[in-house]
């Protein structure tokens, strides 16, 4: 499985060109696509493969009259979950989008949101992301997609969800996802929750924590590599995926963040879940 973080408008022949190669089973887009340019939004879904997708705050450009993000909306159509369920078959994959347009900091419904999706409070929010998932097939992998992960990752300025760009560093994670994820997790496993929004690179300099695994078995994935395309050391043109490895019975086996050249070959590789994720 594929999973681009957050684009920010880079996409292009070359990223399309990669999955040609490499014909990934799924693809999943953690959202902040191109800042409203609905253009972007119709290519993504006319992609001839299976994907799930969950727009992010920047998807509302600055537009606060939530015509913008029903425009992105309309334009992924079944491609975007928000709040539901998107079943990939094949590969056989349950995915369950959170809350769209989420910018972090416990929970905040923007007016773009409110105006497109109508207005709801934390606890119902939680609860459409539950039902959807409680839906999904039992037996099959269930995967979280959200914009920004969930609450209670740590409060540092480089963990998964911490606040760097302004002081005192803290937990920064979406408090719905976070109460949907215990829910759902009373009545089945959550391998895999993946997101987006906080960026590797830290405003302060170095580098975020990119991965953890908790008590419960569940990995929390931050794909937000931004930016996705540059330069191999020789110069060579390179885009950046990230690369999830499922098992049958849903269990995550690899996670590694890719570089790759226009026929797909690895120029660069960070193979995260061999370097021992730390707990929550």
């Amino acid at each position: 499985m594929a999973i681009a973080g957050d684009l920010h408008g880079q996409w292009d022949d070359h990223d399309e060109a990669v999955l040609r190669h490499l014909q990934p089973d799924a693809l999943l887009l953690v959202g902040d696509l191109a800042d409203g340019d609905g253009r972007l939004g119709r290519r993504l879904a006319s992609l001839p493969l299976p994907a799930a997708c969950i727009l992010g705050n920047h998807d509302a450009g600055r537009d606060a009259s939530g015509r913008t993000m029903a425009r992105m909306d309309q334009a992924l159509g079944e491609l975007h979950c928000p709040w539901s369920l998107r079943w990939l078959d094949p590969p056989g994959l349950a995915v369950v989008g959170g809350r769209p347009g989420s910018a972090g900091g416990g929970f905040n419904l923007s007016q773009a949101v409110q105006a497109h999706w109508g207005p709801l409070d934390l606890l119902q929010s939680a609860e459409r992301i539950t039902t959807a998932a409680l839906a999904a097939p039992e037996g099959r992998p269930l995967v979280l997609l959200a914009h920004c992960g969930p609450s209670g990752l740590g409060s540092a300025a480089s963990d998964p969800c911490g606040r760097d760009w302004k002081r005192p560093a803290l937990d920064w994670g979406d408090l719905d996802l976070r109460e949907a994820l215990q829910r759902i997790r009373r009545q089945r496993p959550v391998p895999l929750v993946v997101f987006g929004h906080m960026h590797h690179r830290l405003r302060s300099g170095g580098a975020r924590r990119r991965l953890l695994r908790d008590g419960q078995g569940t990995i929390f994935f931050n794909a937000a590599c931004v930016p996705r395309h540059g330069h191999d050391v020789n110069g060579r043109a390179v885009r950046q995926f990230s690369w999830v490895d499922l098992a049958a019975d849903g269990r995550v086996e690899a996670v590694r963040l890719c570089w790759h050249d226009s026929e797909g070959v690895v120029r660069a590789q960070d193979d995260l879940l061999s370097s021992e994720p730390v707990a929550c």
